[in-house]
């Protein structure tokens, strides 16, 4: 099995009503939901950890990780409401705006023991969850017990205007990703976390400190990636008509676990021994599946019948 951890919510994406005044509609989301959401329609085993609210929203939410065959089991469901979060486009980028107090994502805690890693090839964590101190502290501890026997894989997804202390978040995302064996950031993420350095010279750090695989995407420029036995890698962005790009990036992951792990290649030794042609191949297959998320509103990850692909 493959779990992923952390935020389930709701978002008001952007749409035009029927006199072409803007209007929002509301569809499941939240980065962590979604990279579950993704490898599952693929055909992995997979399972979401975090909080899911009882309200109305909540029963969207477990109703649309069901349909798309999600593990529930692993999550907790209480009568904390549900986050909301309203997007609006601006220069072809996603901004937010949270509504996340008190909710039943915020309220998550970690219970040790319930999750058997030794039957979890991978966990998958990062975004909104982060940003709060008990988020991170839950999530860290799950890591902890996870460590062992599954690969670590990390996705910061910043959302800056929930930072109210920049420094601190930055000493934390540098703590979450100490610990990753996978870590992929887009280059927006990239720019607020480490400013202007070259993308070579931190993934250099990063995989100098134990980390086997970062992951840079770069929108209409592709994905760039570094890896200490495969070396750096570029594959190109698919050719397509933009409709949004909401959950582009966590379909990219998604679709890069489930590459990896159809390769025989996510579990942490064999992560570390892939050869460059079968990571080219994984990310070249991530890009094209975040490529067709782009073409439908909201974060609608690909089905495996959706995509042609051999092995």
């Amino acid at each position: 099995m493959l779990i992923s951890c952390g935020d389930a919510l709701i978002d008001f994406v952007p749409t035009k009503n029927v006199d072409g005044r803007e209007a929002v509609m509301p569809a499941v989301g939240g980065s962590c939901l979604n990279v579950a959401i993704g490898i599952a329609r693929l055909g992995a085993p997979t399972g979401f950890v975090g909080g899911i609210s009882t309200d109305l929203f909540g029963r969207m939410i477990a109703d649309h990780a069901a349909a798309s065959n999600v593990q529930l089991s692993l999550a907790t469901r209480s009568d904390y409401q549900t986050t909301l979060a309203f997007v609006r486009i601006v220069a072809g980028e996603s901004h937010y705006a949270f509504y996340d107090a008190e909710t039943a994502t915020r309220n998550w805690t970690f219970r040790r023991g319930t999750i058997p890693f030794g039957a979890v090839e991978a966990v998958h964590v990062g975004s909104t969850t982060l940003v709060n101190d008990q988020g991170a502290a839950e999530t860290t501890a799950l890591i902890a017990d996870a460590k062992a026997s599954s690969t670590i894989s990390f996705d910061p997804n910043c959302r800056p205007n929930l930072v109210k202390d920049k420094p601190a978040y930055l000493a934390r995302m540098a703590e979450f990703a100490a610990g990753a064996d996978l870590i992929k950031m887009s280059d927006v993420d990239f720019a607020y976390l480490f400013d202007e350095e070259p993308y070579q010279q931190r993934a250099r750090a990063l995989l100098g400190q134990g980390t086997s695989l970062v992951v840079i995407t770069r929108g209409n420029d592709g994905a760039i990636a570094w890896h200490a036995k495969a070396g750096q890698i570029e594959v190109e962005a698919p050719k397509i008509e933009v409709a949004d790009t909401i959950g582009a990036g966590d379909s990219f992951q998604a679709a890069l676990l489930f590459a990896l792990h159809k390769q025989g290649r996510l579990a942490r030794q064999q992560l570390k021994d892939i050869g460059t042609d079968e990571l080219r191949r994984a990310l070249s297959f991530a890009a094209n599946c975040a490529g067709l998320t782009c073409t439908r509103p909201g974060a609608d990850p690909p089905w495996s019948r959706e995509i042609s692909w051999s092995w």
